[in-house]
């Protein structure tokens, strides 16, 4: 914002030699200045994670949102024909604990020779005792009798220094501090409290690099795979401190990929260094920052979250009613592509003309509510784009990238929104509310492969104790579909 100067004095009384009319413009300048500080000074306040891009943790404990998703006809709770999952009988207990019948409980009769008629059975889940289990191995020597020479049996490959920890252990070292985002001090105190086994919080960054070593093979299969796709990924880019310094964390992903990739740069840098999306060859979605349209050759798509909630603000802020004409439109075009995607690819043309003559007008409506106002007096040209009301850069937006906004319109492949992106980047925006920052470059490039390779197993239905001991063994999870990328 720039700095605002009230008229000296000096001022004023030059004005007033100059005549009434010299007087009444000194007045209109200052006082339109004024009101349009004080309106974006209120803007700013009025901003939250409902009407903007702001996050949520930034809403405080006074502000009081409310979700875009509207109420459902439902009611609360699981769902007429749900399938319960309370837990259940097994079959085949691991134990068995008979409590026997010495007397009857009404005459006292002693019944210990007495065979049961029955049992009543009652099923008790717990884990057992927990304790580091020791495994010594011994490698024979034998000493050959016809040529004298000495040989040695061959240790298994985990099994490389005189002492160290297995699989299973280090694979909850490395879910603890990097799935759960708990530090390296507390990841060591938890091992010690369920094993009673004291590590080093050097051992676990330790693993933590082996396991991103290990998996990263399967990320650039993973990148492979996202630049070769013709479908839709998204892209999303959040702030993350690395060594005190503002980087950048970009993600691109799909509903069964996931890449993290950390940067100091925000834009085309960052987008050149990573090598996706300039070469990307499906659709883009993403928030629209500007370095997203560099790249001509890339289809774009836009989130319309981020719409909405730039729309709310203008009604929330200047009750334009416009503003409710375009979210009722969005709404109801995004339920028209849900119902029809049922048995059909695509709307019929009549319903495409339709929605995109509404959509116009409403543009035009609000560009007759958001003339361009006209200066008092010439005024000095200043470098860049003038400043405009905040309704009319929208609406810009919105009449420039028309055919990125009803993306999802045109192609039922194209989601509304860009929540997928968004997800995966909320875990990232959690590890910096726990930790602050990453100490160093390399922890933050750690902490991405771990987390690429954990989300693209996740979103594959497996489990991450699981695959994380699979990369410590050497043969980290690969989806089905990136096996052949793998080994090309």
């Amino acid at each position: 914002m720039e700095p605002f100067r009230l008229p000296t004095e000096n001022d004023i009384r030059s004005a007033y030699r100059q005549g009434e009319d010299a007087v009444i413009v000194l007045f209109y300048e200052t006082f339109s200045k004024l009101a349009d500080r004080v309106q974006r000074l209120e803007d700013q306040i009025a901003k939250n994670s409902n009407n903007s891009g702001k996050p949520p943790s930034s809403d405080g404990l006074k502000k009081k949102t409310k979700s875009l998703r509207h109420k459902s006809s439902k009611k609360s709770g699981g769902q007429p024909g749900h399938e319960g999952n309370t837990l259940k009988m097994v079959e085949h207990p691991d134990h068995i604990e008979t409590h026997l019948v010495d007397r009857c409980q009404y005459c006292q009769t002693s019944l210990k020779g007495i065979e049961a008629s029955g049992y009543e059975k009652r099923q008790l889940f717990d884990v057992p005792p927990t304790r580091v289990e020791v495994t010594e191995h011994w490698a024979e020597i034998k000493d050959c009798p016809i040529c004298h020479q000495t040989t040695k049996g061959e240790f298994p490959h985990q099994v490389s220094q005189p002492v160290q920890y297995g699989d299973r252990i280090k694979a909850q070292m490395v879910y603890f501090n990097q799935q759960h985002h708990v530090s390296l001090e507390r990841t060591a105190e938890i091992i010690e409290d369920l094993y009673g086994q004291s590590v080093s919080e050097g051992t676990i960054v330790e693993t933590c690099n082996l396991v991103a070593k290990q998996v990263e093979p399967v990320n650039q299969a993973v990148k492979a795979e996202l630049i070769a796709m013709q479908g839709t990924a998204h892209f999303d880019e959040t702030g993350m401190r690395i060594e005190k310094t503002l980087w950048w964390l970009h993600v691109v992903c799909t509903e069964l990929l996931t890449f993290y990739a950390p940067h100091p740069n925000r834009g085309c840098k960052a987008l050149d260094a990573i090598g996706i999306f300039p070469v990307f060859k499906g659709t883009a979605m993403h928030d629209a920052y500007r370095s997203y349209f560099q790249h001509k050759d890339v289809i774009n798509a836009l989130c319309n979250a981020h719409h909405l909630r730039e729309l709310i603000f203008i009604q929330e802020q200047y009750q334009q009613s416009w503003a409710f004409d375009m979210e009722d439109l969005l709404l109801e075009i995004k339920d028209s592509v849900s119902a029809a995607s049922i048995d059909r690819d695509c709307l019929f043309h009549a319903q495409i003309a339709n929605f995109e003559a509404r959509y116009d007008a409403i543009i035009e409506a609000g560009f007759q509510a958001n003339p361009i106002p006209k200066p008092l007096e010439p005024s000095p040209k200043k470098r860049g784009k003038p400043k405009q009301h905040p309704a009319r850069n929208l609406l810009d937006h919105l009449m420039l990238r028309k055919r990125e906004t009803l993306a999802f319109m045109y192609d039922f492949k194209v989601p509304f929104d860009n929540n997928q992106a968004e997800r995966d980047i909320r875990m990232v925006k959690l590890k910096q509310k726990v930790s602050g920052c990453f100490r160093s470059k390399v922890g933050a490039e750690t902490f991405c492969q771990i987390r690429s390779y954990i989300s693209t197993a996740r979103k594959n239905k497996q489990q991450v104790l699981n695959v994380l001991q699979l990369a410590l063994s050497g043969s980290p999870f690969v989806p089905p579909f990136l096996q052949a990328r793998l080994l090309a």
